[in-house]
């Protein structure tokens, strides 16, 4: 029976300025990172308080992937104060958290140009 979702795999190009993002700016955890092949490393990453990791890495032939627009939706208790506190870090939005009537959301990008929605209810 499936339980979740362990990990999302990002696409980037430079495993260490990812890794540098995620971690100094955005707060996450390093669960591993260990040599994967002659080309990248198998980075896994921990979001505090959550079950769902991230993986910095892109598969072979994946590589036209990073730059894009990535499924995938943070979630905070509050996306404008969290977005506020992560412009304080230097990250760019490329949409401002907005409140809707269903939630508040906004899309940040990493270094390499991959959008991220960040969302609160």
């Amino acid at each position: 029976m499936i339980r979740g979702i362990k990990f999302v795999s990002v696409p980037v190009k430079d495993q260490d300025v990812s890794l540098k993002f995620f971690t100094e700016k955005l707060g996450f955890k390093v669960a591993t990172d260990q040599p994967f092949n002659e080309k990248q490393r198998w980075i896994e990453l921990l979001i505090p308080g959550a079950e769902t990791g991230l993986v910095l890495f892109t598969p072979e032939e994946h590589e036209n992937r990073i730059g894009g627009f990535q499924p995938i939706s943070f979630i905070s208790d509050d996306a404008i104060a969290t977005a506020a506190s992560m412009k304080a870090k230097g990250v760019e939005f490329v949409a401002e958290p907005k409140k809707e009537s269903w939630g508040t959301s906004g899309i940040f990008k990493d270094p390499d140009g991959n959008q991220y929605v960040l969302s609160s209810r």
